[in-house]
């Protein structure tokens, strides 16, 4: 059983920052891949960025400059520095995987967190 847990959404003012960390548990056995998305209201979800197993990274348009995406292979987490927060980039954001447990390999989850960006 994998099981990804997010932490770090609130509120925040235009021009504020927020750090989002993910920590993945379970029987993994390897990660593909880690990332964030997000999900604002009445819209589909989107990748917001992405860290390989090499370390390389992938940003959406909107992110670039402002988020930064890391991990820490050691404690299988991930983060997400968001910098000059936006009122757009109010949403929920998730934590995504590919990865390979003892069993199986798949993509998973969490239940994601909200990050609302207001004055």
């Amino acid at each position: 059983q994998v099981q990804l847990v997010e932490s770090g959404g609130g509120l925040v003012q235009p021009g504020g920052s927020l750090t989002l960390s993910c920590a993945a548990s379970g029987s993994l056995k390897r990660f593909y891949s880690m990332a964030w998305y997000r999900q604002a209201p009445g819209k589909q979800r989107e990748l917001v960025a992405v860290i390989n197993n090499s370390g390389t990274t992938n940003y959406a348009d909107s992110a670039k400059g402002r988020f930064t995406i890391s991990r820490d292979n050691a404690k299988n987490t991930v983060a997400l520095q968001m910098n000059n927060l936006k009122p757009e980039d109010t949403a929920v954001y998730y934590c995504n995987a590919l990865l390979a447990t003892i069993d199986d390999e798949g993509e998973y989850w969490g239940q994601g967190t909200q990050v609302t960006v207001s004055s």
